[in-house]
């Protein structure tokens, strides 16, 4: 069983439980680190050709306009497939209640059909939103389970969560 940890993360200007803070490294790569610690599984991170803005209430209009238009962000870059993989743990921070446009661009762009996902959502307390069934809408064929909420500003001490998700998830 092969396991691929695809995530977008947005470093810059982010908000933390009531005010805005600059961060090098977003909250979501800061979990998938944490992954990476506990389980073998090959990286690819969603990066949008065009990024938002790194002004944070920039950063969130524009990801509403994205979302109200149904737009889907060019991307850097794509793996050129994802056949190898069984697994793939989606990690996102929550964009107006799901996950941001550019994951969608990269969803859409594979045939799930088969494999199991696993969401994984970071936020300030807005939980998974309708992720999950935006996700089984965008991945037809696809087993996705229960996500994982983890709160962004707790993001380096959710280890033990985060390795508890995957035991059940059997990754561990």
């Amino acid at each position: 069983m092969k396991t691929l940890i695809a995530f977008f993360s947005r470093a810059d200007e982010n908000y933390f439980g009531g005010s805005m803070r600059y961060i090098k490294v977003g909250n979501t790569e800061v979990v998938v680190e944490k992954i990476k610690e506990l389980i073998k599984a090959d990286t690819f991170k969603i990066e949008m050709a065009t990024p938002y803005s790194p002004v944070y209430m920039t950063c969130i209009n524009e990801a509403k306009n994205d979302l109200r238009a149904g737009k889907r962000p060019e991307l850097i870059a794509k793996p050129q497939s994802i056949d190898e993989y069984d697994t793939v743990i989606l990690a996102y921070p929550n964009y107006w209640g799901t996950v941001p446009m550019a994951v969608l661009t990269f969803l859409e762009a594979f045939d799930f059909s088969g494999k199991t996902i696993l969401p994984l959502c970071t936020n300030e307390g807005s939980g998974m939103g309708v992720s999950e069934r935006d996700i089984k809408k965008a991945c037809p064929g696809a087993d996705i389970k229960r996500g994982l909420s983890v709160t962004g500003s707790s993001a380096e001490s959710c280890k033990p969560t985060v390795e508890k998700w995957l035991k059940s998830n059997n990754l561990i």
